[in-house]
């Protein structure tokens, strides 16, 4: 037998007058007769972390069953079209961020450090959230160490060592352009960007040249691919365009404009784009802000968020926090479904990835860090999926956290309080 198939680099890239797309997987960047994973087109893990504010109303959270094939929680609904690639935790806790002064004080940055910024008590890695531990280790080779998006500004979940935090980047034009955009700076990028409607202008001409040295499969993709660039392009545009034209806001407390949904969803797709085209393999996204006043009348809450978590027990305020705790859920489900829609070699990015969902907080009028919500997406790093584990009660957050690390390949024993991994999961 012959094989006379001729293969492209995995990091090809289009480009065109200084703006630069990388490209998904395709069939055409593995040598014939060579198994995906013997190759430098082998998928890599992607780790992503989700933060969102004021844990979960408990009943509304935990499931009723146990092991696989739970049984859905009602603010775990959105997620039924992928229940297979997800894995609960619960009975978790965080001992690090149950200091009270202030309230909320450290409840963002000891998520994904474990570690009291005013207790340096674990060697040089003190402070380091494990995002960033799992970057050093898998994103030396990718344009971007790893991407910290929010839809509302303030705060930091990334931490490089104590009290050094990464930025939180909430405007998706200048993520686009960072990640996309022609020329040596942000200034650079949208002068050039604007003598056109849109960066993919710039490499019609090599996508063209590239499309001919394709095969049809491969063709339909790069077009499906480019042609998902330019919505999200589109959509940024538009959003920001109302953005400059709202002008500076209140602080607190405002409504949510109907284009919040969007800016999160946006945010999202940053997430999801950044994965498939190699940018980044570690990005984390934080929803909304620890005390948010943010209220949410498309859903009809209209009480602030940070005041509304303060429910004193009464079920008409855990009603809407359930609303709100759903909707949270709705725009992670439309993440997983779109992760689930990019497919590499005979898997999609779902299969790839390892992504935890979760909150610092539990009993949001408690202030506690116990019972915290802890769901990862994905069977990256061979995690089964669709199950519920129940652990012993308070099991530090740490042991998620150790756990991930390790399935992405970082050659670590310990982090943070953990007191073991989940062999189970």
């Amino acid at each position: 037998m012959f094989l006379t198939k001729k293969h492209i680099p995995r990091r090809l890239l289009l480009q065109g007058l200084g703006a630069a797309i990388g490209l998904p997987l395709l069939d055409a960047m593995i040598p014939a007769g060579t198994a995906l994973a013997a190759t430098a087109a082998a998928v890599k893990p992607r780790v992503g972390f989700v933060y969102v504010p004021h844990g979960a109303v408990e009943k509304f959270w935990v499931p009723k069953t146990t092991g696989k094939a739970f049984e859905l929680s009602p603010i775990l609904k959105p997620m039924d079209p992928v229940r297979d690639y997800l894995t609960l935790f619960t009975n978790i806790r965080n001992k690090s961020g149950e200091r009270q002064n202030p309230p909320h004080g450290i409840t963002e940055q000891t998520w994904l450090t474990v570690q009291d910024p005013q207790l340096n008590t674990w060697g040089p890695e003190a402070g380091i959230s494990v995002d960033q531990l799992i970057a050093k280790a898998i994103g030396k080779d990718t344009p971007l160490t790893s991407l910290e998006l929010c839809a509302e500004p303030g705060g930091a979940t990334s931490y490089t060592g104590l009290n050094r935090s990464l930025p939180l980047e909430g405007n998706p034009r200048k993520v686009f352009y960072t990640m996309f955009g022609p020329g040596d700076s942000n200034t650079d990028r949208v002068a050039r960007l604007k003598a056109t409607d849109s960066l993919l202008d710039y490499v019609m001409e090599a996508s063209n040249s590239l499309s001919r040295k394709l095969g049809a499969s491969d063709r339909a993709l790069v077009n499906d691919y480019l042609e998902s660039i330019r919505e999200v392009e589109s959509r940024v545009s538009k959003l920001m365009a109302k953005a400059d034209s709202l002008g500076q806001l209140p602080d607190a407390p405002r409504g949510t404009p109907d284009d919040f949904t969007e800016l999160v969803d946006v945010q999202f797709e940053m997430v999801a784009l950044a994965f498939q085209t190699g940018q980044t393999r570690v990005a984390s996204v934080r929803m909304i802000k620890e005390a948010s006043m943010r209220t949410f009348p498309s859903i009809n809450v209209d009480e602030a968020y940070h005041p509304l978590s303060h429910h004193g027990e009464d079920p008409d305020k855990q009603e809407k926090l359930r609303r709100v705790q759903t909707w949270q859920m709705e725009r992670f489900a439309k993440f997983a479904h779109k992760l689930q829609s990019i497919k590499e070699g005979n898997q999609s990015l779902l299969d790839t990835a390892m992504i935890l969902y979760g909150s610092n907080l539990g009993n949001s009028d408690l202030h506690n860090c116990s019972q915290l919500p802890a769901l990862l997406l994905g069977k990256g790093g061979g995690f089964k999926g669709n199950q519920h584990i129940s652990a012993p009660k308070d099991t530090p957050l740490a042991n998620v956290l150790l756990t991930m690390s390790q399935r992405a390949g970082v050659k670590v024993e310990h982090f943070g309080d953990a007191t073991g991994t989940f062999s189970e999961a």
